[in-house]
């Protein structure tokens, strides 16, 4: 069963969406990111994905407090990503209470450092973030397209014995327009094995059973959530 994952995204210790990773097209919600976290572990659900924006574009871990406040609250399974440059932001993660971290610009720009970070704490703490577009791997929150195949991506990961593939099409992203599942579909073919987490667009409840039924690990929850597209107790099936 696909496992239902929200999202909270984090602007100066608020929750915010972006709409395809754009700065200038925010949208701040009123509720805390605790109180939303608290809202999600009351729905039953176990895992919640934390996106670090301020880290993210200063390249650096920021919102680690928060972070924190959230782990101390719940019981929630948290895994953190945006703006880990360094061991010590990993560190920092990691004492703060995040159950795993995700790396994606890093993972492109110093591969070096990203694999010391599996060797030294195991795959099954670190995601592998595949931000997509056109099927190229984009970096720098999403404003560089590299020249890389997300497929040539993954399959050089998978061999270092990651298993976790958080994979978000940026085209996709903030729009309520449903996710990229020609992709998705795509990368399961080849890659049957792993966790795919898939980002982006889900927007209906439909979304995420199309999602469940080709074996898809994990979606990701967002803007649709915020906005009331769908409720959590529409995912009740889903979430065990």
């Amino acid at each position: 069963m696909i496992q239902i994952i929200p999202a909270i995204d984090l602007i100066d210790g608020k929750c915010v969406r972006l709409t395809q990773g754009d700065f200038n097209q925010k949208t701040e919600y009123d509720s805390s990111p605790v109180e939303i976290a608290k809202i999600i572990e009351d729905a039953g659900i176990k895992k919640l994905h934390v996106v670090d924006l301020d880290g993210a574009k200063h390249k650096k871990i920021i919102n680690h407090k928060t972070l924190e406040a959230i782990v101390k609250a719940t019981k929630l399974d948290v895994d953190f990503g945006g703006g880990l440059q360094s061991d010590q932001d990993v560190q920092i993660a990691f004492d703060c209470g995040a159950k795993q971290i995700t790396g994606g610009s890093i993972a492109v720009k110093n591969r070096p450092l990203f694999e010391q970070w599996i060797l030294r704490f195991g795959p099954e703490k670190i995601i592998l973030g595949a931000d997509v577009r056109n099927e190229q791997i984009a970096v720098s929150g999403w404003q560089e397209v590299s020249n890389i195949s997300v497929f040539d991506f993954i399959d050089s990961y998978i061999q270092l014995g990651l298993k976790y593939i958080f994979c978000t099409d940026v085209a996709k992203d903030g729009l309520l327009q449903g996710p990229s599942f020609k992709l998705y579909e795509k990368i399961k073919n080849q890659f049957p094995d792993i966790l795919l987490i898939a980002s982006g667009g889900v927007t209906t409840t439909s979304d995420v059973e199309q999602l469940n039924q080709m074996g898809v690990y994990g979606a990701i929850i967002g803007k649709a959530y915020y906005e009331g597209k769908i409720q959590l107790l529409d995912l009740q099936k889903y979430i065990s």
